[in-house]
Protein backbone atom coordinates (compact mmCIF):
# COMPACT_ATOMS: atom_id res chain seq x y z
CA UNK A 1 0.00 0.00 0.00
CA UNK A 2 2.90 2.34 0.70
CA UNK A 3 4.26 1.67 -2.77
CA UNK A 4 0.86 2.24 -4.36
CA UNK A 5 0.36 5.54 -2.53
CA UNK A 6 3.79 6.82 -3.56
CA UNK A 7 3.21 5.78 -7.19
CA UNK A 8 -0.11 7.62 -7.25
CA UNK A 9 1.47 10.73 -5.71
CA UNK A 10 4.39 10.66 -8.17
CA UNK A 11 1.99 10.25 -11.10
CA UNK A 12 -0.24 13.11 -9.95
CA UNK A 13 2.80 15.29 -9.29
CA UNK A 14 4.11 14.67 -12.81
CA UNK A 15 0.73 15.03 -14.52
CA UNK A 16 -0.75 17.99 -12.67
CA UNK A 17 2.24 19.60 -10.96
CA UNK A 18 3.62 21.45 -14.02
CA UNK A 19 0.23 23.12 -14.49
CA UNK A 20 0.36 24.53 -10.94
CA UNK A 21 4.02 25.51 -10.87
CA UNK A 22 4.60 29.16 -11.86
CA UNK A 23 7.98 28.33 -13.45
CA UNK A 24 8.51 26.67 -16.82
CA UNK A 25 10.97 23.79 -16.92
CA UNK A 26 12.79 25.23 -19.96
CA UNK A 27 12.93 28.87 -18.82
CA UNK A 28 16.56 30.00 -18.40
CA UNK A 29 17.27 32.66 -15.76
CA UNK A 30 21.03 33.25 -15.72
CA UNK A 31 20.62 35.76 -12.90
CA UNK A 32 19.53 32.96 -10.54
CA UNK A 33 21.93 30.14 -11.43
CA UNK A 34 22.64 27.59 -8.66
CA UNK A 35 20.05 29.04 -6.31
CA UNK A 36 19.96 26.68 -3.29
CA UNK A 37 16.77 24.90 -2.21
CA UNK A 38 14.20 26.90 -0.26
CA UNK A 39 15.83 30.10 -1.45
CA UNK A 40 13.58 32.86 -2.74
CA UNK A 41 10.72 31.60 -4.98
CA UNK A 42 12.46 28.41 -6.15
CA UNK A 43 11.42 25.70 -3.70
CA UNK A 44 14.06 23.17 -4.77
CA UNK A 45 16.56 25.68 -6.13
CA UNK A 46 17.79 26.10 -9.71
CA UNK A 47 20.30 24.33 -11.93
CA UNK A 48 23.41 25.53 -13.76
CA UNK A 49 21.29 27.47 -16.28
CA UNK A 50 18.91 28.96 -13.73
CA UNK A 51 16.05 26.58 -14.56
CA UNK A 52 13.66 25.74 -11.74
CA UNK A 53 14.51 22.30 -10.31
CA UNK A 54 10.99 21.50 -9.16
CA UNK A 55 9.57 22.19 -12.63
CA UNK A 56 12.23 20.02 -14.26
CA UNK A 57 11.71 17.19 -11.79
CA UNK A 58 7.99 17.19 -12.58
CA UNK A 59 8.53 17.13 -16.34
CA UNK A 60 11.29 14.55 -15.95
CA UNK A 61 8.83 12.41 -13.99
CA UNK A 62 6.45 12.52 -16.93
CA UNK A 63 9.16 11.22 -19.23
CA UNK A 64 10.60 8.56 -16.90
CA UNK A 65 7.22 7.21 -15.75
CA UNK A 66 5.89 7.22 -19.32
CA UNK A 67 8.92 5.28 -20.53
CA UNK A 68 8.50 2.81 -17.66
CA UNK A 69 4.78 2.22 -18.19
CA UNK A 70 4.85 2.04 -22.00
CA UNK A 71 7.90 -0.23 -21.96
CA UNK A 72 6.08 -2.44 -19.46
CA UNK A 73 3.04 -2.77 -21.74
CA UNK A 74 5.11 -3.61 -24.82
CA UNK A 75 7.53 -6.00 -23.11
CA UNK A 76 4.73 -7.74 -21.22
CA UNK A 77 2.81 -8.27 -24.46
CA UNK A 78 5.88 -9.69 -26.23
CA UNK A 79 6.88 -11.89 -23.31
CA UNK A 80 3.33 -13.16 -22.80
CA UNK A 81 2.92 -14.19 -26.44
CA UNK A 82 6.35 -15.85 -26.64
CA UNK A 83 5.92 -17.63 -23.31
CA UNK A 84 2.37 -18.76 -24.09
CA UNK A 85 3.32 -20.21 -27.48
CA UNK A 86 6.41 -21.91 -26.03
CA UNK A 87 4.50 -23.37 -23.10
CA UNK A 88 1.53 -24.55 -25.16
CA UNK A 89 3.33 -26.21 -28.06
CA UNK A 90 6.44 -27.38 -26.24
CA UNK A 91 8.83 -29.74 -28.03
CA UNK A 92 10.71 -28.13 -30.91
CA UNK A 93 8.84 -24.80 -30.97
CA UNK A 94 8.98 -24.36 -27.21
CA UNK A 95 12.63 -25.39 -27.02
CA UNK A 96 13.64 -23.02 -29.83
CA UNK A 97 11.80 -20.06 -28.28
CA UNK A 98 13.09 -20.65 -24.76
CA UNK A 99 16.67 -21.16 -25.93
CA UNK A 100 16.37 -17.80 -27.68
CA UNK A 101 15.18 -16.31 -24.39
CA UNK A 102 18.08 -17.92 -22.52
CA UNK A 103 20.56 -16.62 -25.10
CA UNK A 104 19.29 -13.05 -24.70
CA UNK A 105 19.40 -13.36 -20.91
CA UNK A 106 23.08 -14.24 -21.15
CA UNK A 107 23.85 -10.66 -22.18
CA UNK A 108 23.74 -8.06 -19.36
CA UNK A 109 20.73 -5.85 -20.03
CA UNK A 110 22.64 -2.58 -19.75
CA UNK A 111 25.24 -3.63 -22.38
CA UNK A 112 22.55 -4.90 -24.73
CA UNK A 113 20.63 -1.66 -24.22
CA UNK A 114 23.66 0.53 -24.85
CA UNK A 115 24.54 -1.43 -27.99
CA UNK A 116 21.06 -0.90 -29.42
CA UNK A 117 20.98 2.75 -28.30
CA UNK A 118 24.17 3.55 -30.23
CA UNK A 119 22.63 2.20 -33.46
CA UNK A 120 19.58 4.50 -33.52
CA UNK A 121 18.91 8.16 -33.00
CA UNK A 122 17.98 8.65 -29.32
CA UNK A 123 14.44 9.87 -28.70
CA UNK A 124 11.58 9.11 -26.33
CA UNK A 125 10.05 6.60 -28.76
CA UNK A 126 13.26 4.78 -29.67
CA UNK A 127 14.48 4.53 -26.06
CA UNK A 128 11.11 3.14 -24.98
CA UNK A 129 11.16 0.54 -27.76
CA UNK A 130 14.75 -0.44 -27.01
CA UNK A 131 14.01 -0.91 -23.32
CA UNK A 132 10.96 -2.99 -24.26
CA UNK A 133 13.12 -5.25 -26.44
CA UNK A 134 15.51 -5.89 -23.54
CA UNK A 135 12.94 -6.49 -20.78
CA UNK A 136 10.49 -9.13 -22.07
CA UNK A 137 12.54 -12.27 -21.45
CA UNK A 138 11.69 -12.68 -17.75
CA UNK A 139 7.98 -12.41 -18.55
CA UNK A 140 8.36 -15.08 -21.23
CA UNK A 141 9.96 -17.48 -18.75
CA UNK A 142 7.24 -16.89 -16.15
CA UNK A 143 4.42 -17.32 -18.68
CA UNK A 144 5.99 -20.40 -20.27
CA UNK A 145 6.20 -22.15 -16.89
CA UNK A 146 2.59 -21.26 -16.05
CA UNK A 147 1.18 -22.33 -19.42
CA UNK A 148 3.13 -25.57 -19.35
CA UNK A 149 1.64 -26.28 -15.91
CA UNK A 150 -1.91 -25.41 -16.99
CA UNK A 151 -1.65 -27.20 -20.34
CA UNK A 152 -2.68 -30.58 -18.92
CA UNK A 153 -5.46 -29.33 -16.63
CA UNK A 154 -8.97 -30.64 -17.17
CA UNK A 155 -10.41 -27.37 -18.45
CA UNK A 156 -7.69 -27.08 -21.13
CA UNK A 157 -8.17 -30.68 -22.23
CA UNK A 158 -11.94 -30.17 -22.31
CA UNK A 159 -11.54 -27.11 -24.56
CA UNK A 160 -9.47 -29.15 -27.02
CA UNK A 161 -11.98 -32.02 -26.99
CA UNK A 162 -14.78 -29.56 -27.79
CA UNK A 163 -12.84 -28.44 -30.87
CA UNK A 164 -11.47 -25.10 -29.64
CA UNK A 165 -8.67 -23.68 -31.75
CA UNK A 166 -5.16 -23.30 -30.37
CA UNK A 167 -5.54 -19.51 -30.22
CA UNK A 168 -8.82 -19.81 -28.29
CA UNK A 169 -7.30 -22.29 -25.84
CA UNK A 170 -4.23 -20.13 -25.24
CA UNK A 171 -5.85 -16.71 -24.98
CA UNK A 172 -9.29 -17.56 -23.57
CA UNK A 173 -8.58 -20.59 -21.38
CA UNK A 174 -4.95 -20.65 -20.30
CA UNK A 175 -3.78 -17.03 -20.07
CA UNK A 176 -6.68 -15.85 -17.85
CA UNK A 177 -5.59 -18.48 -15.34
CA UNK A 178 -1.99 -17.25 -15.47
CA UNK A 179 -2.80 -13.56 -15.05
CA UNK A 180 -1.53 -13.25 -11.45
CA UNK A 181 2.19 -13.88 -12.11
CA UNK A 182 1.96 -11.81 -15.30
CA UNK A 183 0.65 -8.81 -13.33
CA UNK A 184 3.42 -9.18 -10.76
CA UNK A 185 6.10 -9.45 -13.45
CA UNK A 186 4.67 -6.44 -15.30
CA UNK A 187 4.79 -4.31 -12.14
CA UNK A 188 8.44 -5.14 -11.58
CA UNK A 189 9.24 -4.36 -15.22
CA UNK A 190 8.17 -0.74 -14.68
CA UNK A 191 10.83 -0.35 -11.99
CA UNK A 192 13.42 -2.00 -14.20
CA UNK A 193 12.51 0.18 -17.19
CA UNK A 194 12.85 3.36 -15.12
CA UNK A 195 16.30 2.23 -13.99
CA UNK A 196 17.38 1.30 -17.52
CA UNK A 197 16.22 4.67 -18.87
CA UNK A 198 18.17 6.36 -16.08
CA UNK A 199 21.29 4.34 -16.90
CA UNK A 200 21.36 5.15 -20.61
CA UNK A 201 20.37 8.79 -20.07
CA UNK A 202 23.08 9.17 -17.43
CA UNK A 203 25.60 7.79 -19.92
CA UNK A 204 24.39 10.19 -22.60
CA UNK A 205 22.65 7.71 -24.93
CA UNK A 206 19.09 8.17 -23.69
CA UNK A 207 16.68 11.10 -23.53
CA UNK A 208 18.48 14.14 -24.88
CA UNK A 209 18.39 17.71 -23.45
CA UNK A 210 16.57 20.02 -23.30
CA UNK A 211 13.94 17.33 -22.59
CA UNK A 212 14.39 16.35 -18.95
CA UNK A 213 14.45 12.86 -17.51
CA UNK A 214 15.69 11.85 -14.08
CA UNK A 215 18.62 10.07 -15.71
CA UNK A 216 19.92 12.96 -17.82
CA UNK A 217 19.40 15.35 -14.87
CA UNK A 218 21.85 13.16 -12.95
CA UNK A 219 24.22 13.21 -15.92
CA UNK A 220 24.19 17.00 -16.04
CA UNK A 221 24.67 17.24 -12.26
CA UNK A 222 27.76 15.05 -11.86
CA UNK A 223 30.25 17.88 -12.42
CA UNK A 224 28.55 20.03 -9.76
CA UNK A 225 28.43 17.45 -6.93
CA UNK A 226 30.71 19.45 -4.65
CA UNK A 227 29.29 22.91 -5.36
CA UNK A 228 25.57 22.18 -5.95
CA UNK A 229 24.77 18.70 -4.63
CA UNK A 230 21.01 19.25 -4.82
CA UNK A 231 21.22 18.94 -8.60
CA UNK A 232 21.99 15.23 -8.14
CA UNK A 233 20.21 14.55 -4.85
CA UNK A 234 16.69 15.36 -6.02
CA UNK A 235 16.59 13.34 -9.28
CA UNK A 236 18.43 10.50 -7.53
CA UNK A 237 15.82 10.54 -4.77
CA UNK A 238 13.00 10.44 -7.34
CA UNK A 239 14.53 7.42 -9.09
CA UNK A 240 15.02 5.63 -5.77
CA UNK A 241 11.50 6.43 -4.60
CA UNK A 242 9.84 5.34 -7.85
CA UNK A 243 11.81 2.11 -8.22
CA UNK A 244 11.36 1.17 -4.56
CA UNK A 245 7.63 1.85 -4.73
CA UNK A 246 7.11 -0.30 -7.82
CA UNK A 247 9.15 -3.09 -6.21
CA UNK A 248 7.03 -2.83 -3.04
CA UNK A 249 3.89 -2.96 -5.17
CA UNK A 250 5.15 -6.01 -7.05
CA UNK A 251 5.99 -7.81 -3.80
CA UNK A 252 2.59 -6.93 -2.37
CA UNK A 253 0.77 -8.17 -5.46
CA UNK A 254 2.79 -11.39 -5.37
CA UNK A 255 1.63 -12.03 -1.80
CA UNK A 256 -1.96 -10.97 -2.49
CA UNK A 257 -2.34 -13.08 -5.62
CA UNK A 258 -0.54 -16.17 -4.32
CA UNK A 259 -3.21 -18.65 -3.19
CA UNK A 260 -0.70 -20.35 -0.88
CA UNK A 261 -0.52 -17.18 1.23
CA UNK A 262 -4.22 -17.50 2.02
CA UNK A 263 -3.48 -20.67 4.01
CA UNK A 264 -1.43 -18.73 6.58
Amino acid sequence: MFGLVIIVLLSLNSAVGPLLNPFDDLYIDVMHRFAPPFDDAHLLGTDQLGRDMLARLMMAGRVSLTVGCVAMIISTAIGTVVGAVAGYYGRFIGAALMRTVDAMLCFPAIFLLLTLATLVSPSLVTITLIISLTAWMEVARVVEAQIRSLRERDFAVAAEVMGASDAWTIFRELLPNAIAPIVVAATLIVARAILLESYVSFLGYGIQPPVASWGNMLNNAQQYLSTAPWLAVFPGAMITLAVTSFNFLGDGLRDALDPRMELH
